[in-house]
């Protein structure tokens, strides 16, 4: 059932984010240093962009995962209770764009 509240309690996976930031890290880094060898100047500094970008990332997760948990709740307690009176109008209150004919009722 969908409460409403999924953005405010998602969770991210971090320890698999860490590995997977560890891994694009390796190979931008291996990219970097193969292509600037090879005096391919344009994807030595596509990979080099690669690299921070992946780096920044592999800090973000660092900082997060060293914050520790924040609190979420468990399996234990119930979703949020739907609205009593919803804000939107039900089907049978809206009024159509569009007239339809008088229905005729023969015998």
């Amino acid at each position: 059932m969908r409460t409403g509240s999924e953005p405010s309690t998602a969770r991210s996976a971090l320890r698999a984010r860490f590995w997977l930031s560890v891994w694009g890290v390796a190979w931008a880094i291996f990219g970097t240093a193969v292509f600037a060898l090879l005096d391919r100047t344009g994807w030595a500094i596509a990979c080099g962009l690669l690299w921070l970008v992946t780096t920044v990332d592999l800090i973000m997760i660092v900082r997060h995962i060293r914050q520790g948990p924040h609190y979420q709740p468990g399996r234990d307690v119930p979703p949020y209770a739907p609205p009593a009176s919803p804000p939107y109008r039900r089907p049978s209150q809206r009024r159509s764009r569009y007239r339809l004919p008088p229905q005729h009722r023969h015998p």
